[in-house]
């Protein structure tokens, strides 16, 4: 295409049918609001200004989309009221003054459409032939679409709505998509022509389509119809994220990474995942996720906004939430990292072990049962099960520094603020309230008292009692 390309992405509408305070293209799919979808296949086709028409909660759909296309020049418009697609396209002029060349037009309601069929679009697209392509697609039962009318010589001459169609009109299979490239002149002075022909005062813009045909040719490409299907309500909104899910996980099978069961696995839009990882069965990955190479996710693992790095194998069942996992790491099963854990290069963090704004470092082994919260672990130390750092004294948090090679006895207490130097020891079952020197032993415990032949005395006792 040699002209210039722009994008008007339709998102004002309020959705009514989804009963919701939320607006329709606010809802999530896999991570990214519905209307990202669109969007971001626009700016992939390489147009070079994208806008966003908004209504219905502008300001917060403005928010949400500028959180999701950081750095990106995603620019909007206002539809003041809802006055039909015609109306919608027209408040994007101003945000296209002085462009000249082809607009193209998508709904934030329309998630599937394929980049590789909008360059069929754009392909077909011949301003010297005509100033306006669009998409039709066929169906079994076009009941509530707009048909397309064709003329003798099969050529494009209008949309006729269902309600205005005659006996005839409604046996035609073929339907408006309502997807188009426009040239922007025509567009601009195509939408000052319509005139609402409907109780609701609205302008409809497949009329530009009839105004197109009379001024030149049409051009049709037809499309299957799954990839223009909108979304009207949350069952069709879970149907359109069951497709989007599988060619998600398609996608990352065909560049090296293995799916034990796709058919239960959950990786959003934004994860990306290196080669020879395995992923088991019931996985979710949510977010900002980085996923390095030969990494091993067991079932039922759930990762939100975290990375992995490579070699590392995070067991079945364990939550990681914000959380940095270094090479060759091992992670559970059944572990809880939240957010601000940083596990540095062979760090092992075992079953039912909880970490928040954590540090271990290189080596670092926590094998069991353990709570690290406002911690920073030097390499090489070994956590008992059952260690606590008592971080909160009901008003701050504080924190638990432990140097390199240090021993933690089972079932400690480590009272923040404390330290535990370089080589030291810490006794199985103390309460460390002081910091200890490098290469101590600290030892906090009540002497043991042994009463031989207590058991044989208590159970003669408790005979006696029977009789």
């Amino acid at each position: 295409m040699t002209s210039p390309l722009a994008a008007v992405v339709l998102c004002a509408g309020k959705g009514t049918r989804m009963n919701s305070d939320r607006a329709k293209v606010l809802h999530p799919i896999l991570g990214r609001p519905l209307a990202w979808y669109p969007i971001t296949s626009a700016f992939e086709l390489g147009a070079q200004q994208v806008v966003a028409v908004v209504g219905h909660q502008g300001d917060e759909v403005k928010k949400q989309l500028a959180a999701n296309f950081p750095g990106q020049a995603l620019q909007y418009a206002v539809q003041a009221q809802q006055r039909g697609t015609g109306d919608a396209v027209a408040a994007a002029r101003g945000a296209l003054t002085g462009f000249n060349g082809a607009v193209l037009i998508l709904y934030g309601d329309v998630p599937l459409l394929t980049v590789d069929t909008l360059k069929r679009l754009v392909a077909a697209y011949n301003p010297a032939k005509g100033a306006l392509a669009m998409i039709s697609c066929r169906l079994s039962d076009p009941t509530g679409y707009g048909r397309v009318l064709r003329g003798a010589d099969r050529k494009v001459v209008g949309i006729v709505e269902q309600k205005d169609a005659t006996h005839e009109q409604k046996l035609i299979d073929e339907v408006n998509a309502g997807i188009y490239v426009v040239e922007s002149k025509f567009l601009w002075g195509a939408l000052e022509k319509l005139t609402p022909q409907n109780a609701q005062g609205e302008l409809y813009l497949t009329d530009i389509v009839a105004q197109a045909a009379k001024a030149g040719e049409v051009a049709v490409v037809e499309a299957p119809p799954a990839e223009t299907a909108g979304v009207n309500d949350r069952a069709e909104l879970a149907d359109r994220a069951e497709v989007i899910r599988a060619r998600i996980n398609t996608r990352h099978m065909r560049a090296g990474v293995t799916l034990q069961h796709p058919a239960s696995t959950f990786i959003d839009a934004a994860v990306e995942i290196g080669p020879e990882t395995v992923i088991g069965p019931q996985v979710s990955i949510r977010g900002e996720c980085e996923i390095g190479a030969n990494v091993t996710i067991d079932q039922g693992a759930v990762l939100m906004h975290t990375t992995v790095g490579d070699g590392a194998h995070v067991k079945p069942y364990s939550v990681l939430e914000e959380a940095q996992v270094g090479p060759k790491c091992h992670v559970g099963p059944f572990a809880r990292l939240r957010p601000g854990t940083v596990l540095e290069e062979d760090v092992h963090v075992g079953n039912f072990v909880e970490t928040k704004k954590a540090r271990l470092r290189k080596g670092t082994k926590a094998g069991h049962l353990t709570y690290l919260g406002d911690a920073d672990v030097g390499a090489g130390s070994n956590i008992g099960a059952g260690t606590i750092t008592c971080n909160y004294d009901g008003v701050n948090k504080h924190e638990t520094v432990i140097g390199s090679n240090v021993f933690i006895g089972s079932d400690t207490q480590l009272v923040a603020p404390v330290r535990v130097g370089d080589g030291a020891f810490v006794a199985a079952g103390s309460t460390i309230t002081e910091d200890v020197p490098n290469g101590a032993l600290a030892l906090s415990r009540t002497p043991q008292t042994t009463k031989e032949g207590w058991a044989e005395r208590r159970r003669k006792v408790l005979e006696g009692l029977k009789e």
